[in-house]
Parts: C-alpha cells; structure tokens; sequence
C-alpha cells in the first residue's frame, strides 16, 4: 500500500480532518492540492493553507496551496488546473469542505441554510464535476466524501433538518455518481463512529468537554489511506471509520482516543 506519487485534491485542508488526511498521505510521498479559503489565520480556528502546505512538505510529500471557496466554480476550475500544472493529473479527490449549524427549523436563517447547502451538497457536486475529467485518466482514481451514511430516519433529521439535508446530498452523490462511473472511478463515503477533535469541535461546537470525548482525526485519516489502496472497484460504500479499520486488521484502536481510557460520545449520525 503506497500513495507515492499520487496527486490528492483536498477541500478544507487547512485543518481537522481534511489536513489529516493530506499528512497520512505526504508520509508516502504524495502530491497534496490545499484546497480551502482561509489564508490569514482566523480569530477561533488554528491553520491556513500555507501552514498546511509547509506541514504536508515537512511530513514528505509535495503540497499546492490553492485559495479556493467551494461555492465558486471559477475558483475550483482555477485550482484544479494548477494542481494539473503543477503535479500532471488528480488521482484523488477528498470531499472534506463543510458548513455546520445544528439548528432547528425555526432557528435557522435562510443565510445560514444557503451556505451550506452551497458548500456541503453543490461544493461537492462542483469539486467532482470539475475534478472527474482528471480523474478519469488516473490509475486506480477515488473520490472520498466526509458525508454519514443514508439512513433515512426521522430521528437523524428532526433536530437539525437543514444540516441533515445538506450532509446527506453529499452522500447522494455517492450513490449516484458510484452507479455512474462504476469500473471508471470509485466514490465512497467516510463518517467517523466517534466524535473526533477537531479545532471546529473545541472551539465551536461542545468545546473541550466534547472533544476529550472524542478520537482524533488520525483515525479518519488512516481509514481513509485505506481507502485509497483499495481497487476502482470498491465503490458506492459508507464506510464508518472504525469498521473499516478493523475489518483492515486493526485491532487496538485505542491509540486514537483524545483521553486514554475515556468513555467515548458517539457522533449524532451513527
């Protein structure tokens, strides 16, 4: 198992998950496009696409620092193209940009509905659509999206129903582009089991209560490395991170755990 030499398109990869991902990646020697729009350092979240960059460089790999917002599409096309100048093609696409607000309906604004269904759902649907023709002369291609798996239970929608909408139009596209490119290029989706770490989680969402809870992004990274290496034929599948890594043999999962020994708080879509 090896991504050396394989060109990553990463959305949101200033930080979190999305940066993880690229790390794991670097550490074979892969090329990694920072797809993400924060290039001055923001008050609450730590990391921009330079620092990113320099720290997939540090870690082994070859890094593009692309200003992009996803809501654009004359942005991705720009990025996309010096990825393709810059490392000859896109093998991989990582689907990891998003917006949350876990609000109800009625205390929703329709701004905040707009964003991110701009950036959950038709973000990726654009970053596909734009990345597809590059990554249908690749060996081996995979798009990756950080979307749940499709359970259509009121209980997963009720609380936040705008949220849910626009995370599952994500795993939409899994479902139908998976059918639509079968033996051409593999889409599957990742969601972790677990809350993970994130500077979005302790800063914005529960802060460091929730995430000591949790597991750190090292595990949606190594799951999706896993991901990766497998054939073009491995496609249309929801993965859940710690599934997969035990059905890859990994058997002790507790090096990932943000507390040793903690009682771990599940992630509301699982």
């Amino acid at each position: 198992m090896s991504l050396q030499g394989k060109t990553l398109f990463i959305s949101g990869a200033s930080r979190g998950i999305g940066l993880a991902i690229g790390l794991r990646a670097a550490r074979d020697g892969a090329n990694v496009v920072v797809a993400a729009k924060t290039a001055e350092p923001h008050p609450k979240l730590p990391g921009t696409i330079y620092t990113a960059a320099e720290a997939i460089e540090k870690a082994g790999g070859k890094a593009l620092a692309c200003l992009v917002d996803i809501r654009y599409e004359e942005q991705v096309q720009a990025a996309v193209k010096q990825a393709v100048e810059k490392f000859g093609g896109i093998d991989i696409l990582v689907n990891n940009a998003s917006a949350i607000s876990l609000t109800d309906t009625l205390g929703t604004p329709m701004k905040r509905y707009d964003l991110m269904h701009s950036i959950n759902t038709r973000g990726t649907f654009l970053c596909s659509q734009v990345c597809l023709p590059h990554l249908l002369k690749a060996k081996n291609p995979h798009v990756l999206n950080i979307s749940p798996p499709l359970n259509m239970e009121e209980r997963w929608f009720a609380p936040h129903v705008a949220y849910t909408m626009a995370k599952f139009g994500m795993s939409l596209c899994v479902l139908g582009m998976a059918g639509e490119f079968r033996g051409k290029v593999a889409f599957n989706a990742l969601w972790p089991r677990t809350v993970i770490d994130t500077s979005a989680v302790r800063n914005l969402l529960g802060g460091e209560a929730v995430a000591t809870q949790g597991r750190t992004p090292e595990i949606m990274a190594d799951a999706a490395y896993a991901i990766f290496n497998k054939p073009v034929s491995h496609t249309g599948h929801f993965h859940i991170d710690d599934d997969l890594l035990r059905a890859e043999g990994v058997t002790d999962l507790s090096k990932y755990a943000v507390t040793p020994g903690a009682e771990l708080m599940p992630d509301f879509f699982v």
